[in-house]
């Protein structure tokens, strides 16, 4: 990936395309109940293995790595914190100096 990698990642596409991975994934297509506000621990959409697999996802999915102490419920608590959390992570690669 290149230093432009957070252009074309808007929230509500990163949010489309987490959601699509946990429905299609995780939920086997029932996704009706998973708003952007869902508590995906509370709910029981996910599990600790559930969001490692989000984690590998969302790692393998736009190139950013997950460190062991950002994985807090205010980052992956909802699909509405966990895409914030991926435009903050892309966005931070964006402005990083690049190594040539």
């Amino acid at each position: 990936m290149n230093a432009d990698v957070s252009k074309g990642h808007s929230i509500t596409g990163i949010l489309d395309t987490i959601r699509g991975y946990i429905v299609e994934n995780i939920l086997f297509g029932d996704g009706q109940m998973l708003e952007s506000d869902t508590s995906l621990h509370e709910s029981g959409v996910l599990d600790s293995t559930g969001i490692l697999e989000v984690i590998t996802f969302v790692e393998e999915e736009f190139g950013i790595h997950i460190a062991d102490d950002e994985v807090v419920p205010e980052n992956l608590g909802t699909l509405g914190q966990i895409s914030s959390f991926v435009r903050r992570k892309l966005d931070a690669k964006a402005s990083a100096p690049s190594s040539a």
